[in-house]
């Protein structure tokens, strides 16, 4: 399970640094395809969403119930899943009028851009240093085996850097491929 949370971060940083190059481009004034910013936030969202968050969330608890953690650490995690969340529905929200032809500033979209990607950035990077490091250490093998018994969610494919793309993230893969 820890294996597949790493996988995700690390195809998450990857889509965070396309999002970085976005930035850069708005901000020498060069054209930008927000349709295809649109699918990275969708992918980020549904799949975290639906997936990533819900294993972290069950290994997390599990540690949580079991383990001795310090308070501050123990609701970081939640915390920052919130705020994350909230940026992300911001950030839609904003595409969403761009892509209706709203008029909005290029600097009203450069800080939603940049919040997004700083505080997942800075999300993801406490949990490989901090939080998955203290959980790998700690867990015995039973209880991951109890943790994957726990796991509902077996068989879901990942839609975008899994075996098969889905239609919808297939322009978003072979943009990935050409980075």
């Amino acid at each position: 399970m820890l294996s597949i949370i790493h996988n995700d971060h690390a195809n998450m940083n990857l889509l965070l640094t396309l999002l970085r190059k976005k930035i850069q481009q708005l901000e020498n004034d060069e054209k930008i395809d927000y349709r295809l910013i649109k699918t990275i936030i969708s992918y980020l969202r549904n799949y975290s969403d639906k997936y990533h968050h819900p294993m972290e969330d069950l290994i997390y608890d599990y540690y949580l119930k079991y383990r001795v953690v310090a308070d501050e650490m123990a609701f970081r995690l939640s915390q920052e899943h919130t705020l994350i969340n909230k940026a992300t529905v911001e950030l839609d929200e904003l595409l969403d009028m761009i892509l209706l032809d709203a008029i909005v500033s290029k600097e009203q979209c450069i800080e939603k851009l940049r919040n997004f990607v700083d505080l997942n950035a800075a999300h993801l990077l406490f949990e490989e240093q901090e939080v998955l490091p203290l959980i790998k250490e700690s867990l015995s093998p039973d209880d991951w085996s109890n943790l994957e018994q726990q796991w509902k969610h077996k068989e879901y494919k990942d839609p975008l850097f899994g075996e098969n793309v889905s239609d919808q993230y297939r322009t978003l893969a072979n943009h990935i491929k050409k980075v």
